[in-house]
Parts: structure tokens; C-alpha cells; sequence
């Protein structure tokens, strides 16, 4: 389903590019005609937002309810659990941090041919700026409900944390509840398939409109902010990969030599539930044993998506420059402190990351249309962030485990053979031999 999926929306892509091109030069912009096409492709995509703001507050609520009480409960929790958190906390201000310096170096949306940059701008007015007294009382909800109807990111976090934690505390008088935290997750995600199944339409309509309005000059932008998007992906690799050296030592090349086929799987379905299978089964041939994995990478999908958080820092400011908004530093690091706790507890679901950054873009009063402008191509970063978060996990898993000092021996490539004597065998071509001698005494024996 995944891969037809995207062959849908590169469908989409290309057909949006087609009509939204033969919209532009062959009605003039002040027709009726076009108005009502470019409306109507408008539409399409205005409809995939609606349905992705509709996911934002019962997904993260249920989310983060769920992986907190569950957290909780979970013998392992203590000193690999802080280890791991420690480690994910810095790995994350590592990823949003240099994803907001690298937009900020390259500046791919300076210039994008919107069409709309003043009249957004006029909408939209000054950029709410917080104070840090603002922005710490503004973290606290006065109301739940009044949270989730408005889709207030940090606020709903505040209340499903003290949730996550207080359904913890009451064990089994909490469970029921647990266990609707969990159908709420379960329900929310499959009705996030089905909001995705309509992706390929809403990119069509997102680049139809797009491209009717400003021509292939849009095109041009996309292929800067795929480009600088993914050299930025290269160097956050090179410092995650070093990190890990440091722990792992030379170890750390054959670990890339076992991730590459869940990194390309990962790479090539976008999704990083299709790579965990094989994840598990390099990291036990790298040496992890399997209850270390078997807490760290589920932990790790909800709590160390690398990619992910890079990719929400990049697109966010991205999207503000596009539409012609400048953001001070202090802005701007707020935005890095909401994406890093908003960016928890949406593992494994496609394509969270529109979701946490129409909530943060909601947040901080900026245009939340603009994620029509990176939905046209998100579906190229999300193969990049994906492969990413499968790299940032595996070497997080492999760290905490050596620093828990529980890094086995790799696998070798030769397997002992059952019944063989242990002490007869020097290395795995030994046992290979003496499994040969032992088929040759039986053919003997038997004749």
C-alpha cells in the first residue's frame, strides 16, 4: 500500500505541475475562469489541512497519555531509561538546532514566487513575540477542552503529561483509562491512513495552485530546499555517526555496514515501521541484546526522531520566509522549544511532522496555508527524515548499550553447529569443518 502511495502522489506531482502550467499561460490571472480553477485546486489541498489540523490534539493527547503510563510501568525504566531520555534530549536539540541554523544560512524560502506574500502578511499582521514570563505562563492551560478545540501544541502536552504520569501513579485503577489512551492512539491512526490515502489529490491541488499562480518558477525553490534540505541531513548524519564513534570506536563502521538495508527501507517507503523489523534483526547480529532494543527502539521511535525534528525546524522557518516574515532569534528559539516537545509521541504515524508544524505554525500565528507549499514535495523529505530517524535510533540503541556495558560480540559469520563439541572449534570455519567430518562418518557408519 505504501509504494502505491507514492507512485499515487508522484502521479499527483507531475499532473499538478501539467494543469497548474497550462492554467498559468493559458488564462489570464484576472479571469474568471481562473479564479475558479485556481479556487478549486485551493480547495483540494485546503481540505488534506483540515482533515491533518483535526488529528492534531486527540493524536498527541492519546500519544504521549499512552507512552507515559507506560514508561511508567516498564521495569527497564530507571538507569538505562534516564540514560536514554539524556541521550534523546541531546540528540533532538542537536537536530532542531542545526536545522534552524542551516534554513537560516541558506534561506531557501527568501524569494519563493508566492503569490500571496503581501496579502498573507497583511492578514496576519505583526508576529505574536513573547516575552520568556509570556511564553512559560502561556505553556500552563487554564482548560483542557479550551486547548484541544484551539490545538494549542505545548498546552495539551502540559495536561497529557500530568495525565501520562497521574494514570501511571494509580497502577490498576488507571488502566481502563490506559487501555482507552491506547484505542484513542490506535483510532486516530488508522484515521490518519485514511487521510493519507488522499494525499496524492491534495498534492495535485497543492502544486496546480501553486504552479497556475506563480509558473515553473516555484519549481526552482523546490529543488534548492530539496537539495539544501538534505546536505543539511548529511552533516546532522556525520555528527550523529561521530557521537556514536566515540562510544563504539571502531565498531561504529560495521554498524553502518548492518543498517544500511533497514536505512534503505526506511528510505524507501518513507515509513520507519517497515524498517523496524530488520532493525531488530541487525542490531542482535551487532551485538544488542534484544531487551535492550526491544525497550530502546520503541522509546526511540516516540522520543529520538532526528530527521524529523531537523525536518520540522527546516520547513517552519522555511514557510516564514516564504511569506515574507522575519522572526528574531528569541522567536525562533521558542519555535525550537516548542518542536522539541511537540515532535515526542507521534512516532509511526505517516506524516506527524505536518502535523506538529501546523500546530506550532498555528501556535505562533503564522500562516498555516504554507504547509500546502511544502506538501507538494514532503513526500521526497519525508524518504530523507525517515531514513534519518532509523540511523539516530540504531545509534542510540548501540551507545546506551555499550555504556550499560552489555555490547555483545557481534554475530560471527559462521554459526556453531548443534552437537558440535565447543571446545574443538577455534573459529567458525572450524565448525564448519568438523560438521563435514560428521556427515562423512554417518554416510560411513550407514554403509
Amino acid at each position: 500500500m505504501d509504494k502505491r502511495l507514492t507512485l499515487w502522489i508522484l502521479a499527483g506531482m507531475i499532473l499538478g505541475v501539467a494543469v497548474g502550467f497550462a492554467v498559468h499561460v493559458s488564462f489570464a490571472p484576472d479571469s474568471t475562469q481562473f479564479e475558479y480553477l485556481t479556487k478549486t485546486f485551493k480547495l483540494l489541498s485546503d481540505i488534506f489541512l483540515n482533515l491533518i489540523k483535526l488529528l492534531v490534539a486527540p493524536l498527541i493527547l492519546s500519544t504521549i497519555v499512552v507512552g507515559i503510563a507506560h514508561m511508567g510501568d516498564s521495569s527497564a525504566l530507571g538507569r538505562i531509561g534516564f540514560r536514554a531520555i539524556t541521550w534523546f534530549i541531546i540528540a533532538s536539540f542537536i537536530s532542531i538546532g542545526l536545522g534552524l541554523l542551516m534554513v537560516n544560512l541558506f534561506q531557501p524560502g527568501i524569494g519563493a514566487p508566492v503569490d500571496s506574500i503581501g496579502n498573507a502578511a497583511a492578514t496576519i499582521g505583526e508576529v505574536k513575540k513573547l516575552d520568556f514570563w509570556e511564553f512559560i505562563l502561556s505553556i500552563f492551560p487554564k482548560n483542557a477542552f479550551e486547548a484541544m478545540a484551539t490545538n494549542n501544541i505545548l498546552q495539551i502536552l502540559v495536561f497529557a503529561l500530568f495525565a501520562g504520569i497521574a494514570l501511571s501513579a494509580l497502577g490498576e485503577k488507571g488502566a481502563p483509562l490506559v487501555r482507552g489512551a491506547e484505542s484513542l492512539a490506535e483510532m486516530m491512526l488508522q484515521i490518519t491512513h485514511y487521510v493519507m490515502r488522499y494525499a496524492p489529490v491534495a498534492v495535485f491541488g497543492a502544486l496546480a495552485a501553486v504552479v497556475s499562480k506563480s509558473g515553473l518558477a516555484i519549481l526552482a525553490t523546490y529543488l534548492e530546499l530539496v537539495t539544501e534540505f538534505y546536505l543539511s541531513l548529511a552533516l546532522l548524519w556525520v555528527i550523529l555517526l561521530s557521537l556514536g564513534g566515540i562510544f563504539l570506536g571502531r565498531r561504529i563502521w560495521t554498524l553502518i555496514r548492518y543498517i544500511r538495508e533497514p536505512m534503505l527501507i526506511a528510505f524507501s517507503t518513507a515509513s520507519s515501521e517497515a524498517a523496524l523489523p530488520k532493525l531488530f534483526e541487525q542490531l542482535d547480529r551487532f551485538g544488542v541484546p534484544r531487551r535492550i532494543s526491544g525497550f530502546m527502539l520503541p522509546l526511540g521511535y516516540s522520543f529520538n526522531l532526528d530527521g524529523s525534528m531537523m525536518y520540522m525546524s527546516f520547513a517552519t522557518i522555511f514557510i516564514a520566509q516564504a511569506y515574507g516574515i522575519d522572526l528574531s532569534i528569541g522567536t525562533q528559539i521558542l519555535i525550537l522549544l516548542t518542536l522539541m516537545i511537540s515532535s515526542k509521541g507521534v512516532a509511526a504515524v505517516p506524516r506527524a511532522s505536518l502535523v506538529v508544524i501546523t500546530g506550532t505554525l498555528a501556535m505562533f500565528d503564522l500562516p498555516v496555508e504554507g504547509v500546502a507549499l511544502i506538501l507538494a514535495i514532503d513526500q521526497f523529505l519525508d524518504m530523507g527524515r525517515t531514513a534519518t530517524n532509523v540511523v539516530g535510533n540504531a545509534v542510540a540503541t548501540s551507545v546506551i548499550t555499550k555504556w550499560e556495558g552489555m555490547l555483545e560480540v557481534e554475530e560471527p559469520d559462521y554459526v556453531e553447529p548443534p552437537h558440535a563439541p565447543a571446545h574443538t572449534i577455534a573459529d567458525g570455519k572450524a565448525g564448519l569443518d568438523l560438521a563435514e567430518d560428521m556427515v562423512t562418518d554417518a554416510r560411513k557408519t550407514k554403509l
